[in-house]
C-alpha cells in the first residue's frame, strides 16, 4: 500500500473530480490503494449524477468549474461512501 500510495506523491489535487491519476482528491487517493493492492472497494462508486447538485451554489460552482460541460457520468467517491461501507468495522468508539 505505501509502495503504490507513494508512487502518487507530488499529483495535484483534483479539484474536478477526475477518474485519473493525473490529479486525485482524498478519498479518490485511499480508494484506489485499497482496491489496487487488496481488491477491496471501500464504498460503492457513484456519478455526479447520482448526487443532489440541485443547490443554486452548487450549480455556481460546477458552471465555473467545468462551464457547460459537466461530466455527469464520471465515477466518484465520496467521503460518506467511504464511511458507511460494508468493508469497513468500528474498532474502538467514543
Amino acid at each position: 500500500m505505501k509502495t503504490y500510495g507513494d508512487s502518487l506523491l507530488g499529483k495535484h489535487y483534483d479539484l474536478y473530480f477526475e477518474w485519473s491519476e493525473d490529479r486525485i482528491y482524498c478519498t479518490e487517493l485511499i480508494w484506489k490503494i485499497y482496491d489496487k493492492i487488496t481488491g477491496i472497494k471501500i464504498g460503492k462508486l457513484k456519478t455526479l449524477k447520482d448526487f443532489d447538485t440541485s443547490s443554486k451554489q452548487v450549480q455556481t460552482l460546477m458552471k465555473k468549474r467545468y462551464g457547460n460541460e459537466i461530466p455527469y457520468s464520471e465515477p466518484v467517491i465520496s467521503p460518506v461512501d467511504m464511511f458507511n461501507s460494508d468493508e469497513l468495522i468500528t474498532i474502538i468508539e467514543n
